[in-house]
């Protein structure tokens, strides 16, 4: 048995729309806030906070309800064409209230601002588990550390497409001396790379077609199933892999409390501390994000050697350790050096041995129909670490100082280590191979 790589990139479009608009929120409008709207730290922590407390309803809602959605092109496709065509009409307002508000501040606005920001999330938290939902449906279970990779990397290249427009487009030499920044050509790009993605998606991927496929693999192997029926015919799990689940969903929320740290202030923190433009600073993430991509399919390959716990349990410790080295770095420089750059790029090879292998340990845990309920469980914890990570990260840069960021972040992730410690079920553990069947590599 082995991955359809073609298809499971075609499938990871959705996700590769999905990331690039998040690197872009969560590097562009905290700038939009601080710089344009003049708010502080603390409450533009609060307004970033708001995705994940729309989120923390939204992704578990839409990921249950798509569970029981049944249309002609599938579950998860109605969800995932409807929230990209919303969000792409609603993104393009925002830099053009931002121009508005440069040049004739008013409250209305702001408030108009702070309305079509709050519907733009509404958009994208519509549609975000029925896409990430869309792998585990299509895949065997024994193959969803692969497919995760897949889909991660195809995140991750959305990332670096963003990152890589706004290097370009908001280099220092172009930024330096302005009063106001336009960010109107860079939202505009992105939702052009949005809706050609899922188009081409739409187009190439029969869902229906393929969930059929994998649960025919399911029905012919359910010694692979953790859940079990009950007396009444329900889908039930033992009161371990209950256990371990929230023991999973906990770490989870930790280093997402960590990372999601870094990911939100980073841009606002080397501008303060190292005096960097947002070319300089995304040129940084470019790294992070580069040295992941180049990680991905490796960790998966990695993680179906030794399991996917222990892949995680590396992951944990290296981006705790590289988050330390960047707070003693912090104390140590007043600019940056081009030698963090590889602290960077261990920082994407850490985050991709994490995230790989985490949503395929959650939706192991679950029958095929329930796949969207867990993944919004997922995003359940993940979220609501991230509601409370950019409000107590903000609070901590205006109250304590910029150079606490990464010791913040090492903390929680450590924290994540530990809790992954008891976590017991999930796990893909290798099956040992005999005779010629050692000689059957993939």
């Amino acid at each position: 048995m082995k991955l359809n790589y073609r298809q499971t990139v075609l499938v990871g479009l959705a996700f590769f729309s999905i990331c690039a608009f998040w690197q872009m929120y969560d590097s562009v409008i905290p700038l939009m806030l601080n710089n344009t709207f003049h708010l502080d730290e603390t409450l533009s922590g609060f307004i970033m906070a708001g995705d994940n407390i729309l989120a923390l309803f939204l992704l578990p809602l839409f990921g249950a309800l798509s569970d029981k959605t049944d249309t002609r092109i599938g579950r998860r496709m109605p969800f995932i064409i409807g929230g990209t065509a919303a969000a792409v009409l609603l993104m393009n307002l925002l830099p053009q209230l931002d121009n508005r508000y440069s040049r004739v501040p008013s409250l209305g606005t702001t408030v108009s601002f702070v309305v079509v920001l709050a519907l733009l999330l509404i958009c994208m938290g519509l549609y975000r588990s029925p896409a990430v939902a869309l792998m585990p449906d299509v895949t065997p279970k024994p193959l969803r550390s692969k497919g995760n990779a897949v889909i991660n990397l195809m995140g991750a290249i959305g990332g670096v497409v963003y990152l890589v427009l706004a290097s370009t487009l908001y280099s220092k030499s172009r930024t330096e001396g302005l009063e106001h920044i336009d960010y109107s050509p860079l939202f505009l790009l992105i939702s052009l790379i949005m809706a050609c993605s899922v188009l081409v998606l739409f187009l190439t991927v029969k869902e229906k077609k393929l969930e059929k496929k994998r649960e025919e693999y399911e029905a012919a192997h359910p010694e692979e199933a953790l859940s079990h029926p009950n007396e009444r015919g329900e889908e039930v799990l033992s009161k371990e892999v209950k256990k371990s689940l929230l023991f999973l969903l906990l770490s989870v929320a930790l280093w997402f409390i960590g990372y999601n740290g870094i990911t939100t202030w980073f841009t606002t923190y080397a501008a303060s501390v190292w005096n960097m433009s947002l070319g300089e600073a995304s040129n940084c993430l470019t790294v992070a994000t580069a040295g992941a991509i180049v990680s991905y399919l490796p960790v998966g390959v990695f993680a179906s050697k030794i399991g996917r716990k222990k892949t995680i349990l590396c992951g944990t410790l290296l981006l705790a350790a590289c988050f330390f080295t960047g707070f003693l770095f912090s104390l140590w420089f007043d600019s940056f050096h081009g030698v963090f750059l590889l602290v960077f790029a261990l920082v994407g090879l850490a985050w991709a041995a994490i995230n790989v292998n985490s949503l395929p340990m959650v939706v192991e845990m679950c029958k095929g129909s329930d796949i969207g309920k867990f993944t919004g469980y997922y995003y359940t914890f993940s979220m609501a670490a991230q509601i409370v990570t950019p409000i107590v990260a903000g609070w901590l840069l205006q109250n304590v100082g910029y150079k606490i960021l990464f010791l913040y972040s090492s903390i929680f992730v450590f924290l994540s280590w530990i809790t992954m410690l008891f976590v017991r079920h999930g796990d893909s553990i290798p099956k040992k191979r005999k005779g010629i069947e050692i000689f059957d590599e993939e």
